[in-house]
């Protein structure tokens, strides 16, 4: 059964944020043992010969116009620096299955967005459903200062935000060039400019560290593989090679898939408790992702239901 190129897009940003998801609770375990800025740098420069492997797999340019080159600086800069740096900051202070609570947050504003910027069409219903999730990701955010329940922070829930904000910046600005160029080449030389970022406070780190990687266990060597493998080539690329063929606030739409895989994770992985505020929220969240997607030409549900009904229009044509 052959499936659309759009629908394939669905495909691969669902399998994306679900990977995204589930980093949550790895790297939380994983900075229990090794040092953030070295398991960034890490996860990122191991995935970089990998991508330039499967770029070969892919027939469009692999090298970066030069008129280019300043957008793709700063798609890596908010899409992996700002991104990383504040979502590692903010995992180490509060629950980890509150970021993906949070970042799934971000489509309302990316949705504003890229009605601003991409002239994207005004859709009133997708508009409210995001507004209730993003009601939802608020309850969970402002929960420490209402709740003695939560074991979260809310400083850390900040810094969640904070990276929420850099990786909707990178989907705004990467929207318009994506589509003309190879997506692994293109996610390779984004990760060797996060890589680069990351290098001199990895160096810091090494340098104040005795015996840093002589430390490292299997909480360490998890998070370097996960983050390298799944987190980074499979999501990242999934999530270049999707954004590249739908809307960017189409795309931004399946982050609330990523509170289901952190959720399990964090309650088997790592121990966390689900509070009252953090389920009252995850509800809000998902009620606004289904009033959202009734209006979203391409959403998941309508994969297999539509296939038929798309072959048979273009067996009219």
């Amino acid at each position: 059964m052959a499936l659309s190129p759009a629908r394939k897009a669905i495909i691969a940003l669902i399998l994306a944020n679900i990977f995204w998801g589930a980093g949550g609770p790895i790297f939380k375990l994983s900075l229990q043992n090794i040092p953030l800025m070295t398991l960034a740098f890490w996860r990122f420069i191991l995935a970089v010969p990998f991508l330039l492997i499967l770029a070969r797999m892919e027939n469009k340019p692999v090298r970066i116009e030069k008129k280019d080159r300043p957008v793709v600086f700063l798609y890596a800069v908010f899409g992996i620096t700002v991104n990383i740096i504040f979502f590692f900051l903010g995992i180490r202070l509060t629950n980890s299955m509150n970021t993906a609570v949070i970042m799934s947050g971000s489509p309302v504003i990316t949705y504003l967005l890229a009605y601003i910027f991409l002239h994207e069409a005004f859709v009133p219903r997708k508009l409210s459903g995001m507004l209730i999730g993003m009601a939802g990701m608020l309850t969970i955010i402002f929960e420490p200062l209402i709740s003695n329940q939560s074991t979260g922070s809310m400083l850390g829930n900040v810094l969640l935000v904070i990276a929420a904000l850099g990786a909707i910046i990178q989907t705004i600005i990467g929207r318009r060039i994506l589509p003309r160029y190879n997506t692994f080449a293109f996610t390779a030389a984004c990760f060797l400019i996060g890589a680069a970022t990351f290098l001199p406070l990895m160096l810091y780190e090494y340098a104040t560290t005795p015996g840093l990687y002589l430390s490292l266990d299997w909480r360490g060597y998890i998070g370097i593989l996960y983050g390298t493998f799944f987190s980074g080539i499979c999501g990242y690329g999934l999530f270049d090679w999707g954004l590249a063929r739908i809307k960017a606030s189409d795309a931004s739409v399946f982050a609330f898939l990523e509170p289901v895989a952190a959720t399990v994770l964090g309650v088997f992985l790592v121990s966390e408790r689900i509070t009252h505020g953090f389920v009252f929220g995850a509800i809000l969240i998902f009620i606004g992702i289904m009033l959202a997607e009734g209006r979203i030409r391409f959403h998941p549900t309508a994969i297999i239901v539509n296939h038929q009904t798309s072959k048979s229009r273009r067996n009219l044509l």
